[in-house]
């Protein structure tokens, strides 16, 4: 890759991740060495070329920041790369979310560029005990869990459903997360799809119960290879049996939900 720091962009303001290139290009002990325009060629790019530090904006299309941290840390694809959030969203939830899954900082647009570039370095220097990492592991207030104990149901499902196939830019991948989110903090939702499912994720993501279970079924269709050992078995280390050769969506959800319960009891 070159001499210096490898840095990789991520972002799909054209104009902006450009002037950010030749800007971070212009730094002897920078090199960048790609730039992504959306969340899908994010993970493609880091996969392939292993960069130092990713710039990685939150809003992006395909897979948004979010989702390119899930996918990377649940594989394990990104090696020792560090991960820079460079967005114009602020929300703590954004934050928090992001530090969880690995970011090692978190800087909101607009900004200053070489106080950005320093934060790059200081980063880089520190990568082996990052003081910026540290905020991650600092627990909320109130609280005196050790982070051992925390289950994060969110990021369970999420390393689940990539083992099994279901990626973030699959259409319906929120559906069946939401479902299978939801199924594992309140059982009765999940004996009641159509009635009480459903309609609770239609809302959330302002769409219909109708299109959410046909976005469910589209996914296990995709997922299920007909004639050869589905993706479920092969991650869940036994023969599954269905009447219909797939599940239906309600058993699908069921078997989803028990296996993260179960790991829940192991942790």
């Amino acid at each position: 890759m070159g001499n210096g720091i490898s840095v990789l962009i991520a972002d799909d303001n054209i104009e902006f991740g450009d002037l950010l290139n030749a800007h971070m290009n212009s730094e002897r002990d920078l090199n960048v060495v790609g730039v992504a325009r959306d969340g899908k060629q994010a993970i493609d790019m880091i996969t392939d070329l292993l960069p130092d530090i990713v710039v990685l904006d939150i809003i992006m299309p395909e897979i948004d920041g979010i989702g390119v941290l899930e996918t990377l840390k649940s594989s394990g694809r990104a090696g020792k790369t560090m991960f820079v959030i460079l967005s114009a969203i602020g929300q703590d939830v954004f934050i928090q979310r992001a530090m969880a899954l690995g970011a090692e900082y978190y800087m909101v647009k607009p900004f200053d560029v070489d106080v950005f570039i320093s934060r790059i370095r200081q980063i880089y220097e520190n990568k082996d005990s990052s003081p910026f990492s540290v905020i991650r592991k600092i627990p909320a207030a109130g609280f005196e869990q050790k982070e051992e104990s925390v289950f994060d149901v969110e990021l369970e499902v999420s390393k689940l459903m990539i083992n099994i196939g279901i990626l973030p830019y699959m259409r319906g991948y929120k559906f069946v997360k939401e479902a299978v989110i939801q199924a594992v903090n309140d059982e009765k939702a999940s004996m009641s799809i159509t009635k009480v499912l459903y309609p609770s994720i239609a809302q959330k993501f302002n769409s219909t119960p109708q299109k959410v279970e046909r976005s469910i079924r589209k996914i296990i269709n995709e997922i299920w290879t007909k004639g050869e050992e589905s993706p479920i078995e092969s991650v869940f280390g036994h023969k599954l049996s269905f009447s219909k050769g797939k599940p239906t969506n309600s058993e699908f959800i069921a078997i989803m939900r028990d296996k993260i319960k179960t790991e829940k009891r192991l942790k």
